[in-house]
């Protein structure tokens, strides 16, 4: 599910990709339900393509998004992000990624990924899992069960 929302560089919120066009992309913003084209000359980001900094390796937005949503149960997270201050962000997640690298996570980023949650919440998007994508051989599987 995560592969369809986008994050485009310099406008608030979150958008879904609904189409696809010669030059362009359609989206709908998840806040306001508005559809407007996005240029190739807009800097899109899909949330399937967004890892967290850890300690060790990175961690895919789809793990930290589903471990709020278990410390949250399901609910929006109680920070209050215009005026959180970035102890009380680190702090909180901490709670949700205890080894995130401190040096190059920034409150800003949590901020920013504490947003995402909350509007993917509001608009019901609660499934954060990547879709699974068929082997080759799950493929022919599929055919060679069809064919027979």
């Amino acid at each position: 599910m995560l592969k369809t929302i986008l994050s485009i560089s310099g406008k608030p919120g979150l958008f879904k990709l609904v189409s696809q066009g010669k030059n362009m992309l359609i989206v709908e913003s998840l806040a306001e339900k508005k559809r407007v084209p996005v240029y190739a000359k807009d800097k899109v980001i899909s949330l399937g393509d967004i890892a967290i900094y850890t300690d060790d390796k990175e961690i895919p937005l789809h793990e930290v998004l589903t471990s709020v949503k278990n410390k949250e149960n399901g609910e929006k997270a109680p920070i209050d992000l215009p005026s959180a201050k970035p102890d009380a962000l680190r702090a909180y997640f901490a709670e949700i990624l205890p080894n995130f690298d401190r040096e190059r996570v920034y409150p800003n980023d949590i901020k920013k990924l504490l947003s995402w949650y909350n509007l993917l919440i509001a608009n019901d998007i609660t499934d954060f899992t990547p879709e699974k994508k068929e082997t080759k051989e799950e493929q022919e599987e599929t055919k060679a069960g069809s064919a027979e």
